[in-house]
């Protein structure tokens, strides 16, 4: 399975420009498409965050990882749409309202989906009525609240009391991340979680679920 690792190494070492074509040519070999996400995508991000972790290297190698697996995951999504394909589960990922910033939340969307995380993106400025609507919709397993700017801060709280008033709060878990938030904060607004950065953010999420 030499393949595997050339996938695994693509990404870890950000070899963005390479990816497509070697996983448009393993494509065309027939691999096992499921394999190639659990074994070589899933399996080279956990690294780069284990590196991360360990300060081996930084948030914009980092995010050239994401990137190159983003590229690769891009080529074979479209073809197991027709096949039941496993996920570890669903987060919904949003940076609340008054707030716009999406840099650090795109990030960690990157590195939940090639955790294995089916992810879906509400956006930026998402006020506590939308947001309802879309978990109510959706189901989630995780809600990732994203915040950068102090004065957004109390919509985390308002939306978990909204949680808490539908009677949704026990079915989904929510973490909560961004530049001013920490942990004490999380644990004062009754969030489950708070991932300090995207790797921590995909070992909290692992936790839940």
């Amino acid at each position: 399975m030499g393949y595997l690792k050339d996938i695994k190494d693509a990404i870890i070492n950000g070899k963005y420009k390479e990816i497509e074509g070697m996983v448009s040519q393993l494509i065309k070999d027939g691999v096992d498409l499921k394999q190639l996400i659990d074994e070589g995508m899933i399996a080279a991000m956990d690294v780069v965050g284990e590196k991360f972790a360990n300060s081996e290297i930084f948030v914009p190698e980092m995010l050239v990882s994401a990137v190159t697996m983003q590229k690769g995951l891009d080529l074979i999504k479209p073809l197991l749409k027709g096949e039941e394909t496993k996920t570890r589960g669903t987060i919904v990922m949003c940076t609340v309202k008054g707030d716009i910033h999406d840099i650090g939340k795109n990030l960690v969307n990157m590195m939940l989906e090639g955790a294995g995380f089916k992810i879906i993106d509400l956006g930026v400025d998402l006020s506590v009525d939308q947001l309802m609507k879309q978990v109510k919709e959706i189901q989630p397993d995780i809600l990732g609240l994203s915040a950068l700017l102090t004065t957004s801060m109390p919509q985390m709280k308002k939306v978990i009391e909204t949680l808490e008033h539908a009677g949704l709060r026990k079915t989904i878990k929510v973490m909560v991340g961004g530049a001013p938030v920490d942990k004490k904060f999380a644990d004062a607004i009754g969030a489950d979680g708070y991932g300090a950065d995207a790797a921590e953010a995909v070992k909290l999420a692992r936790t839940f679920v």
